[in-house]
């Protein structure tokens, strides 16, 4: 492949609108930012209790420093596991009323890790089509027989999982969908995993901290405790910080500490963020103001937005997804937002699929009732002139 090639590729994704551009943050993460210079209220990020950029995180950050220094400088199987990760996977496991937890460097490694040490040749993996792509990639890579379901079909798992002969089967799934903003039937899928003895994955990433009375996510919400199910949480979202983990019984978790490759191969996050982790569950646990401020914005944009020529989708999650249908027209009302300051990410395939374009509406518990207010009216005025 010639440089030429590249760019003619890359001069096609321009021509079809779907060439992403990254944006300059110049400020702390929070609802009001300053972007490419610019002043602007974020409905963009993930950051759903507000606790970024919280002041107590940053002192107990400052205070891992000088606790731990700044760096691990090993994997966590020879000398990188101290005892602020410790710490830290014993107080996960207790929030979430799961027998062990392990820490990862993110996301996408944790969903990696799990999958292919719990499944290989000769298993069969199940998984929603609307499903992050970090499942999807886990899958291919453990080489087990992937099979994919229509988003929310338990009629059409079910007779997957009738249908499989394999060895060892695993439903992976997301619990809050990140484009769609909808849960997963949790009670369901477990229910099918229990009659098939399948083993239940789920991917908690925009569920944990927001979900749940004590923000114990998916599991809290439904109240489900399953040595069945394997709990993936990421701790950059609602909390604010860097990370991710693992949650279940002792023997998968201890399966991950000795197959999961991402986790045996890699150097341990600093201890500085693992330290700044515990005070942010802290938060999280007790401050559930945080998760009723951010109700209130979902169920005020929801009341008063009139969604015109576009397509709200139904979510009750701080993802509230406005389909406009294709790439140029989602990018077309995000540059209008952004002419009034407000910052909305058009998400366009292969994110999302062909004709799904949308703007992807984050909120958060930084936001104010005025912000929710101006971004409606914004919409509102927008989507009358289209």
């Amino acid at each position: 492949m010639t440089y030429a090639q590249l760019a003619a590729e890359l001069a096609a994704l321009e021509t079809r609108g779907l060439r992403r551009q990254r944006r300059m943050l110049e400020s702390p993460q929070g609802a009001h930012a300053v972007v490419d210079g610019r002043d602007v209220i974020a409905f963009c990020s993930n950051n759903y209790l507000g606790l970024a950029s919280d002041p107590r995180l940053a002192a107990a950050a400052r205070e891992g420093i000088a606790r731990y220094g700044v760096g691990a400088g090993a994997s966590h199987l020879i000398l990188g596991h101290m005892s602020a990760h410790h710490a830290l996977e014993e107080e996960l496991a207790r929030c979430l009323g799961l027998p062990r937890a392990l820490l990862f460097s993110n996301g996408y490694m944790a969903n990696i890790g799990i999958v292919t040490a719990l499944a290989g040749r000769g298993d069969a993996v199940f998984g929603d089509k609307l499903n992050h792509a970090s499942l999807n990639d886990a899958a291919l890579l453990s080489r087990a027989d992937f099979k994919r379901y229509a988003h929310g079909d338990m009629e059409a798992l079910a007779r997957l999982l009738e249908k499989s002969r394999a060895r060892r089967k695993l439903v992976v799934s997301d619990a809050v969908f990140s484009m769609d903003g909808d849960l997963a039937p949790v009670p369901e899928l477990l229910r099918l995993c229990e009659l098939h003895d399948a083993w239940l994955v789920l991917d908690d990433a925009h569920g944990f901290g927001v979900l749940g009375a004590a923000g114990g996510g998916v599991l809290e919400h439904y109240g489900m405790v399953s040595p069945r199910i394997v709990y993936m949480a990421t701790l950059g979202k609602a909390a604010g910080v860097f990370g991710a983990f693992a949650a279940g019984a002792p023997e998968v978790i201890e399966t991950l500490v000795q197959r999961a490759r991402p986790y045996i191969y890699t150097t341990a996050s600093p201890p500085l963020l693992a330290h700044a982790l515990l005070a942010s569950l802290g938060i999280i646990r007790t401050e559930g103001w945080r998760r009723e401020r951010l109700a209130q914005h979902v169920f005020s944009l929801k009341q008063q937005l009139v969604t015109g020529p576009w397509r709200l989708l139904s979510s009750e999650t701080a993802i509230q997804p406005l389909v406009t249908g294709s790439s140029e027209s989602a990018l077309r009302v995000a540059a209008a937002l952004a002419e009034r300051g407000l910052l909305v990410p058009a998400i366009r395939p292969p994110t999302v699929p062909r004709g799904g374009s949308r703007l992807r509406i984050s909120l958060s518990a930084a936001h104010t009732e005025d912000d929710v207010n101006k971004l409606v009216s914004a919409l509102n005025e927008i989507g009358q002139a289209a």
